[in-house]
């Protein structure tokens, strides 16, 4: 029985789709909903969730056909659903909230280097108070499409104690760039994990090898084992040319700033990043984002390297830069754990993870829908280290739910992946929210 000062609320739905094992017809949950746990998702646990370790408070408690759990839960608050399918949260595992006002306002160009000079154009015209405002309007939307999870890029990682705590998870990563001030590559590091503390879960960004100096990705690594790393990597073709080939439009960029091009010439970004197999040793730590453009050679030194890093593709950030094809299938072959993003809104749309699903499926169709779904549940868990407590509908993983409508008959992944639409019910943590504003 639930102890003192806690309750139980069963979610029932016609279908739970648990990511655990086969879809559950007829299916409930059982959350414990503590009343007193008003503590944000990732805080230390309230008092009554300590005294209750077994169920802590935004738990998932059980899981199976309705009648038998409201046949173990008696008594509890019931929530029905109807037809509708219960799925985990998901989870976004490559954003940058702070352009979410930059919707709309940066029309494709010409090349990768021109579309660098318009958004530094924009940012230049921006306030602290413009960026907050932005990513507040961006939690709001994420949560609006379902997700619960977000893993946010941010130039400002000062702003975080301005911002109030989201009602989503969000893991906070400070985006490093020291091209031009290679002298302050430490005090920029320290400066930046000193504000994301203010942060229950955070991690740091060296953005990409043509802003970030070896020296700052060295100290990024240095950092202690639960500080989780992301970059920028092998995104464009005139990286790739950049790096591979000493020439090109972001060669000449970055040279005119007073960048140190010494390292380029002679590596593929992937090459330069990795390294030779049996030297420089990966955290296992690393998100890679985008990995767009490789050569064989490249894909030979995937083959023996032996850290597997977490890669995310985002569809359609991908399509408006008209990068080359996403190698998914051959990378997940290799070994490589492949998640979904959705990128910023200064070269996307919207920040749903559907539309991101449906996209990957019109360029990998060969895909079945349950293993595009796995990228933003699973997967994305996996990346974050929450492997065992987000991305399934599993006993003790955290209450992270949404629910969208299904038909009997349907095949169930493919309907979840057309959705089209806002999300109407959700819970984080156990609560149940309006997704309407993310912020209490």
């Amino acid at each position: 029985m639930p102890e003192s000062g806690e309750r139980r609320m069963i979610v029932r739905a016609r279908v739970v789709a648990t990511m655990d094992g086969a879809p559950i017809e007829n299916g409930a949950v059982a959350i414990s909903a503590d009343r007193i746990d008003d503590s944000p998702p990732g805080s230390s646990p309230s008092r009554a969730a300590r005294l209750c370790p077994s169920a802590p408070a935004g738990s998932i408690v059980d899981v199976g056909k309705f009648p038998e759990v409201s046949a173990r839960h008696s008594g509890q608050e019931i929530i029905d659903l109807g037809e509708q399918v219960l799925l985990p949260g998901l989870i976004n595992a490559h954003c940058h909230l702070d352009y979410t006002c930059l919707r709309g306002k940066i029309p494709r160009q010409k090349s990768f280097t021109d579309w660098i000079r318009v958004i530094n154009a924009e940012k230049s015209k921006l306030s602290p108070r413009d960026y907050i405002a932005s990513i507040n309007e961006g939690f709001t939307e994420a949560k609006q499409f379902g997700t619960t999870t977000i893993a946010n890029l941010t130039a400002f990682p000062e702003l975080i104690r301005q911002l109030p705590g989201p009602t989503i998870r969000t893991w906070w990563f400070a985006e490093l760039i020291d091209v031009r001030s290679p002298n302050r590559t430490n005090e920029l590091v320290n400066s930046a994990i000193e504000s994301l503390k203010f942060a229950q879960n955070y991690g740091l960004a060296p953005h990409a090898l043509f802003t970030a100096s070896e020296k700052l990705y060295q100290r990024c690594e240095q950092t202690g084992n639960d500080v989780l790393l992301t970059t920028h990597l092998a995104e464009s073709r005139e990286e790739m040319e950049m790096f591979r080939d000493g020439s090109g439009p972001l060669y000449e960029f970055m040279e005119n700033i007073g960048r140190d091009m010494g390292d380029c010439g002679h590596e593929t970004p992937l090459g330069l990043f990795v390294g030779a197999p049996d030297g420089r040793a990966l955290p296992k730590r690393w998100i890679i984002a985008h990995l767009n453009e490789l050569t064989e050679s490249d894909f030979e030194l995937l083959e023996k390297v032996k850290t597997k890093f977490h890669v995310v593709h985002s569809p359609r950030s991908h399509d408006y830069f008209g990068h080359s094809p996403f190698q998914s299938e051959r990378l997940r072959r290799l070994g490589f754990n492949i998640c979904l993003g959705t990128d910023s809104l200064a070269s996307n749309e919207s920040l749903s993870l559907f539309a991101e699903m449906r996209a990957f499926q019109r360029s990998d169709p060969e895909i079945s829908p349950e293993k595009i779904f796995e990228m933003v549940t699973v997967n994305p868990a996996s990346a974050l280290r929450q492997q065992n407590t987000l991305g399934r509908i599993r006993p003790g993983f955290r209450a992270d739910l949404i629910a969208v409508p299904c038909r009997e008959g349907r095949d169930l992944f493919g309907e979840i992946a057309a959705f089209d639409g806002e999300v109407d019910w959700i819970t984080v943590n156990g609560r149940t929210q309006s997704t309407q504003s993310t912020y209490g």
